[in-house]
C-alpha cells in the first residue's frame, strides 16, 4: 500500500486526508442517493464519477431532528443532524498508513432508528485505525424512509442499506488495506439491534465473521401487520393515503413533523402484539419488521434454528441502561406507583407483578421502575439472544458508574467513549462521563474490542445458559449471573 492519500475504486478515484499514521476518507457513497424514484426503493448502485471525488468532508446525514437533552450534551453520541443533502447513503473509512490485509470493523450508529450519524464525534474511529484496524462507519435511512413498512414499498429499507454497505466493504475494503475475509460488524443501541437482526438475516450471510452487539438484541422487531398500524397513523397525520403513492408525495420536513408527533407519550397508537407486549417499550415507534426476505422470522427464533451460527458474537449491556431516560429528566426521583404501573402497562401485561418482583412497596418506586425496565428492555433480552445463538458467544456488562447528570451511573450509551477510547469527547460539566472518567478503563475496553476484531480472542469463558458467564468490564472479571426477576415475565 502506497502512502498516497488517493484510492481508486470501481466507481472512481477518491482523495482523503492524513493525520499522523491514519488516513481518512469521508462520505464515500455505497449506494445512489435515495431521492426521487429511488426514495422508497431498495439501495441502488452508485453511478461512477470521472473526476476525483473529495473525501475530506463529512457530507450529509439522513433527515432527522435532534432535540436537547436536560443537562447533558448528547451531540457527541448522535451528531447534530444538521447536515442536509440527498447523497447521504455514504460511509467513512479510517485506515492505518501502509495497511495491508488488516482486520476490518464496520460500525452502525444508534439513535432509535430516527436520529444518528456516522459522524458523531464519540465514534469517529481514528482510534481503531491508530491501533491497526481498518474502520468503517455508515449512514442509513431512518424513520419513515427506512423503517416504515408502507404497502408497495420494500420493507426494512434501513437494514437493506446496511447490507448494501457491507457488500461495498466486501468488494472495496482491500483498496484501503483491509481484509474482506476478516470483518467485524458492531453497533450500539438501535445500531446494535440492527446488528442482531443482520446476524439472523439470510441476506447478510457471509458478509461478516464476527459481531459486537452493544446494548441491543433481536427482540425489538414488529410483525408487519402490527407495524402497519403506524403506517395508517402517520398517513392520517399527513393526510395522505397509507401507501407508496401517498408517502412519495410527502415532503421530508412534513414527515419529520409526523415522526415527532407519534413519538409523544400522548400519541394514541397501540403497537402491542397478540400477547399484549410492546417489544420496544415506547422508546421508538420505528424498528425493523419480520416476515419478509430480510427477516423471514423473529431473529431469536431464527438463531434457535441455526441462523448466524458461523458468526462469533460479543454481546452485552450496561448495568443501569434506563437511567439515561429517567435520571436527567427528574422522572426517577418523582415517580409514583400509579405512574410506574401505567407506563409499564402500556408495554406489557402483568405490569404490577413485574414491579412487585423488583421490590415495589419495599423500595423507592423510582429505583424499582428503572431497574425493572433496564432488565426488561435491555439486559434480559440480550441474555436470551446470547442463549439462542448457536455459535460461539461471549457476554459482557458495562458497570462503571458516571456521576454526571445527577447520577447517571452505568446508563445507556455510557460504554461508547470507552469502546472508542474517546473520553475527551464526553468529559466536562455536561458530558456523559463527567469531569474525571477513568482513562485506564477506556484503554482496557478499547483493547478488548481491537483484539476480538483481530482474531476473536476474549479473556473469559463463552456464555451458556447453565454457567451464565458475564464479564464485568470495570471489575475486569467474569461472574456467574443468576436469572433476573424479569425472566418469567418475558418468557
Amino acid at each position: 500500500m502506497s502512502n498516497d492519500d488517493r484510492v481508486v475504486l470501481s466507481t472512481g478515484r477518491v482523495r482523503g486526508s492524513r493525520n499522523g499514521n491514519v488516513r481518512s476518507f469521508l462520505s464515500i457513497p455505497y449506494a445512489a442517493p435515495p431521492v426521487g424514484a429511488r426514495r422508497f426503493a431498495a439501495p441502488q448502485p452508485v453511478e461512477p464519477w470521472t473526476c476525483e471525488r473529495d473525501a475530506t468532508l463529512r457530507g450529509a446525514s439522513a433527515p432527522q431532528r435532534i432535540r436537547d437533552f436536560p443537562g447533558l450534551d448528547v451531540l457527541p453520541l448522535v451528531g447534530d443532524g444538521r447536515a442536509r443533502g440527498d447523497d447521504y447513503l455514504t460511509l467513512n473509512v479510517h485506515a492505518p498508513v501502509d495497511a495491508a490485509a488488516r482486520p476490518v470493523m464496520v460500525f452502525i450508529h444508534g439513535g432509535g432508528f430516527v436520529v444518528g450519524s456516522k459522524d458523531a464525534s464519540v465514534q469517529d474511529g481514528t482510534t481503531f485505525a491508530r491501533d491497526g484496524i481498518v474502520y468503517v462507519a455508515i449512514n442509513y435511512r431512518l424513520s419513515i424512509d427506512g423503517f416504515l413498512p408502507i404497502p408497495g414499498v420494500p420493507t426494512n429499507l434501513g437494514l437493506r442499506d446496511m447490507i448494501a454497505a457491507l457488500v461495498w466493504v466486501r468488494n472495496n475494503i482491500a483498496a484501503f488495506g483491509g481484509d474482506p475475509a476478516n470483518v467485524t460488524v458492531f453497533g450500539e443501541s438501535a445500531g446494535a439491534m440492527a446488528v442482531a437482526d443482520l446476524i439472523a438475516s439470510p441476506l447478510a450471510k457471509g458478509l461478516f465473521g464476527r459481531a459486537i452487539v452493544q446494548s441491543g438484541h433481536g427482540a425489538m422487531v414488529r410483525d408487519i401487520a402490527v407495524a402497519q398500524r403506524l403506517v395508517k397513523k402517520i398517513a392520517g397525520l399527513l393526510k395522505v393515503s397509507p401507501d407508496a403513492a401517498g408517502f412519495r408525495s410527502v415532503d421530508p420536513d412534513a414527515g419529520l413533523d409526523a415522526v415527532e408527533a407519534v413519538a409523544k407519550p400522548t400519541a394514541r397508537i397501540d403497537l402491542r402484539d397478540a400477547e399484549g407486549r410492546e417489544p420496544v417499550f415506547g422508546i421508538s415507534r420505528f424498528v425493523p419488521v419480520f416476515g419478509d426476505d430480510v427477516l423471514p422470522e423473529p431473529p431469536v427464533a431464527a438463531l434457535e434454528q441455526g441462523a448466524g451460527a458461523d458468526v462469533q458474537l460479543l454481546i452485552g449491556s450496561n448495568a443501569e441502561e434506563m437511567n439515561l431516560y429517567f435520571v436527567p429528566t427528574g422522572v426517577k426521583a418523582k415517580m409514583r406507583r400509579w405512574l410506574a404501573w401505567l407506563v409499564l402497562r402500556k408495554s406489557m401485561p402483568r405490569a404490577w407483578g413485574v414491579l412487585k418482583a423488583y421490590g415495589a412497596g419495599r423500595r423507592p418506586i423510582g429505583d424499582v421502575f428503572v431497574e425493572a425496565t433496564t432488565d426488561l428492555v435491555f439486559r434480559w433480552p440480550a441474555r436470551v439472544y446470547a442463549a439462542a445463538h448457536r455459535g460461539r458467544t461471549h457476554l459482557y456488562e458495562f458497570d462503571w458508574r458516571s456521576p454526571a447528570g445527577g447520577g447517571l451511573g452505568a446508563a445507556h450509551g455510557m460504554e461508547l467513549p470507552f469502546v472508542f477510547d474517546s473520553l475527551a469527547r464526553t468529559t466536562g460539566p455536561e458530558g456523559l462521563t463527567g469531569t474525571a472518567p477513568p482513562q485506564e478503563l477506556a484503554t482496557r475496553v478499547h483493547a478488548l474490542w481491537v483484539r476480538f476484531a483481530t482474531d476473536g480472542y476474549l479473556p473469559w469463558d463463552a456464555f451458556d445458559a447453565q454457567t451464565r458467564q458475564v464479564y464485568q468490564l470495570e471489575r475486569g472479571e467474569a461472574v456467574s449471573e443468576p436469572p433476573m426477576p424479569a425472566a418469567p415475565f418475558l418468557a
